[in-house]
């Protein structure tokens, strides 16, 4: 085929895959189906990735840029008339200044090993999320990836001061900026930040670490009333100055359901309880944010706003909560067929949102079960109901709820092709307008991850 040979002969024998390599990798979100692009091309460089969509561009072809498969709503789904462009081979990590605390990184570059290294030398990278192991940086920025410590350092957005990106014509933006403050213009980076591969690929990053916290404090509590809850988030964010970097809210259904009813994790506290929150709070000096913590958690105590707690006494038993709240597979062993949501609202709707839906789905989807846990602290809960054998019923009761509280269908995980026929529940029809504008002004010919993130154009005229 002579769109591969040119390609080939840009990235040469180990930057192209056919056949059977393509098939071995998956076409779906949670690594299901078979790839059924022509071919995987896997540049070693932004300027070979230039050149490769630069051919692309000539022959109208089609691309669908892959991070390291661990995205959710499938992002990554191909089409027989598509090229795959991984950046697998693109996973260095160039520099580290260890007194500004700014790292550059390649794209291809996994979570994890970018983590590792900031620890080595003394810094935290803040984006943490159960895929580490496996993400990519340029898939955590072209999703904006949210995790664990949302509450504290924010989004991927807040973690990244510069990068660089390939347009779909093959031209190189370099936006290298290592300053906190840059106002010379338009903040580009923004653009491809969050746009799932569908404006640009990144190619490298310039990250902003965080000083390493030295020690950790972790809790996990029962809480019998919402208000209560809200109280203990403000009473934690407060009373720690600044310290709270999780908290992650268990309803009672997801904390009976992996403890009582399938015993796949130690009941740390009795199962009866309405809410549970894993606690956790982090800083420098060990014995002051020991002391620190052990007060808040006493007078929440006293005050009823806690009914019981537990305080992780090692960082062993730490570890077994944090396994608890990650039990994904866990939810999906015991529902099955489930669907899986990632919304975010106003803290002050989630009560009366999760107790309507429930009524909804009791009215319209009869012996269905939810399940709700989330990092409540930034305003994003992950929903899981099943079994799910009438799955558009169930996103819609789920995304037209969201829609007089003003919430998002996506919180973390982005679009991709699973919720954009419900982006018009949090998007106007102006925004949607404008998304179509930067779409059409950056890739007119539609070649990257077409088909993701924005409806067709008939489904919102």
């Amino acid at each position: 085929m002579r769109i591969i040979d040119e390609i080939h002969a840009v990235v040469g024998t180990k930057g192209v895959l056919t056949g059977d390599d393509v098939r071995a990798r998956p076409n779906h979100s949670w690594w299901q189906g078979q790839c059924k692009a022509m071919a995987i091309v896997r540049p070693a460089s932004t300027e070979e990735l230039s050149a490769v969509m630069r051919i692309c561009h000539a022959h109208d072809q089609s691309v669908v840029p892959w991070g390291g498969l661990s995205g959710l709503v499938d992002g990554i789904t191909c089409t027989s008339n598509d090229i795959v462009i991984a950046l697998e081979r693109m996973q260095a990590i160039e520099q580290l200044d260890d007194i500004a605390g700014v790292m550059t990184v390649q794209a291809g570059a996994i979570v994890q090993t970018v983590q590792d290294a900031a620890a080595a030398a003394g810094w935290l990278f803040a984006v943490d999320f159960g895929a580490r192991g496996s993400a990519h940086i340029g898939g955590m920025i072209a999703t904006n990836a949210g995790g664990n410590s949302v509450v504290r350092y924010g989004m991927a957005r807040e973690q990244v001061l510069g990068l660089e990106a390939v347009l779909a014509d093959g031209t190189i933006i370099s936006s290298m900026n290592e300053m906190l403050k840059n106002n010379a213009g338009y903040d580009l980076k923004q653009l491809f930040i969050g746009s799932e591969g569908t404006l640009g690929i990144v190619t490298r990053a310039v990250l902003r670490l965080r000083p390493a916290p030295r020690t950790t404090q972790t809790a996990f509590v029962a809480v019998e009333t919402f208000s209560s809850l809200l109280q203990v988030l403000r009473r934690l964010g407060t009373d720690l100055e600044g310290k709270l970097s999780a908290f992650e809210v268990m309803w009672n259904n997801h904390y009976h359901l992996l403890v009582q009813e399938t015993q796949r994790h130690q009941a740390f506290l009795p199962t009866h309880h309405a809410f549970y929150a894993l606690v956790e709070a982090q800083g420098a000096d060990a014995e002051s944010l020991e002391a620190q913590f052990t007060a808040v958690m006493a007078a929440l105590l006293e005050e009823g706003h806690v009914v019981d707690a537990v305080i992780a006494q090692s960082g062993q038993q730490a570890d077994q909560l944090w396994a608890m709240r990650d039990d994904v597979e866990g939810l999906v062993h015991c529902i099955n067929p489930i669907a899986v949501f990632d919304i975010s609202l106003p803290i002050r709707h989630m009560d009366s949102y999760i107790n309507d839906l429930l009524t909804a789905l009791e009215q319209q989807c009869p012996g269905t079960r939810l399940v709700c846990f989330g990092h409540m602290g930034d305003g994003n809960l992950h929903l899981g109901i099943g079994p799910a054998h009438d799955r558009h019923r169930i996103e819609s009761i789920v995304y037209e709820h969201l829609v007089p509280l003003h919430g998002s269908v996506s919180a973390e995980h982005g679009i991709g092709l699973e919720k954009r026929a419900f982006l018009h529940c949090s998007r106007s029809p102006a925004e949607i307008a404008l998304m179509r504008a930067l779409k059409q002004a950056l890739d007119p010919k539609n070649l990257l991850n077409p088909g993701k993130v924005l409806p067709p154009a008939e489904a919102t005229a």
